[in-house]
């Protein structure tokens, strides 16, 4: 399980006053917390620039939050100590994430098990089980640069599995994709969820999030402003599909804002 509180990231940007600069501090994340159990996908939903990625980024410790603690249990409720938890507890995928493109897939996956310290029979194993259960066979061998777009993000998602990790953190994984290729991480996000695995999952396919989300934290100017499952939120808005609700709950949030 994963645990979050009060979590806030500051950033300084500069502004224009006349001739005359000025630097001003700002909170993209402003005290956030939530929690995601073993064997759920929770979806993080906002309008560009409302704070997701940076707190997806806290979350998975790529990004260490200016106040707030994140905390990540194991199946007995242990706590898992921070360098455990950052070498092979978190997978995380976002469209930002590179791979090095003169690497084949099958190289890609060995390096990656080398990093994390596997037996060379053990990484063997694994890398043949990510290939077949993303049918990547026929090009397996492939250089990474000479890959599709649809190819290269189920390579992707092969990278965040490699160490079997406790928690998937999926920052719009299937932005820019055919339908095939979305299917298939739809179809892995699921897989995951029945192996007990913990899913944060980011994206503006909203009926995609209605269709597999357990529940859904809503995030606006850094701020948790929704929250619950996609049939709860329906009903507290009295729309009967979740991008219903979510236009209703940022509507209602600009009206206030003109008051």
């Amino acid at each position: 399980m994963l645990k979050a509180v009060n979590l806030c990231k500051q950033f300084e940007r500069t502004t224009k006053e006349g001739r005359k600069t000025k630097k001003q501090e700002f909170l993209a994340v402003d005290h956030v917390s939530l929690e995601a159990g073993r064997g759920e996908i929770v979806g993080i939903l906002g309008p560009n620039g409302a704070g997701k990625t940076t707190l997806l980024r806290m979350l998975g410790n790529l990004m260490s939050p200016t106040e707030g603690e994140i905390c990540l249990y194991d199946e007995q409720g242990e706590k898992i100590e921070e360098e455990i938890r950052r070498k092979k507890s978190i997978g995380y995928l976002s469209g930002n994430t590179k791979l090095y493109p003169r690497f084949s897939i099958r190289e890609y996956l060995t390096f990656l098990g080398e990093l994390y310290g596997m037996e060379r029979e053990q990484i063997e194993k694994r890398v043949e089980q990510l290939i077949a259960l993303f049918s990547m066979k026929e090009f397996a061998d492939n250089r990474i640069e000479k890959l599709s777009t649809g190819q290269t993000q189920r390579a992707s998602i092969c990278r965040t599995l490699m160490s079997d990790p406790r928690l998937y953190i999926l920052d719009e994984p299937t932005l820019g994709l055919d339908i095939l290729s979305a299917d298939t991480i739809i179809n892995f996000m699921m897989h995951q969820k029945k192996e007990g695995k913990t899913i944060l999952y980011s994206t503006h396919y909203l009926e995609e999030a209605e269709a597999i989300c357990d529940r859904i934290y809503m995030i606006f100017q850094g701020k948790i402003v929704a929250q619950g499952s996609p049939g709860q939120l329906m009903e507290e808005t009295g729309k009967d599909s979740l991008r219903g609700a979510f236009q209703q709950i940022f509507e209602n949030l600009q009206d206030k804002g003109k008051e």
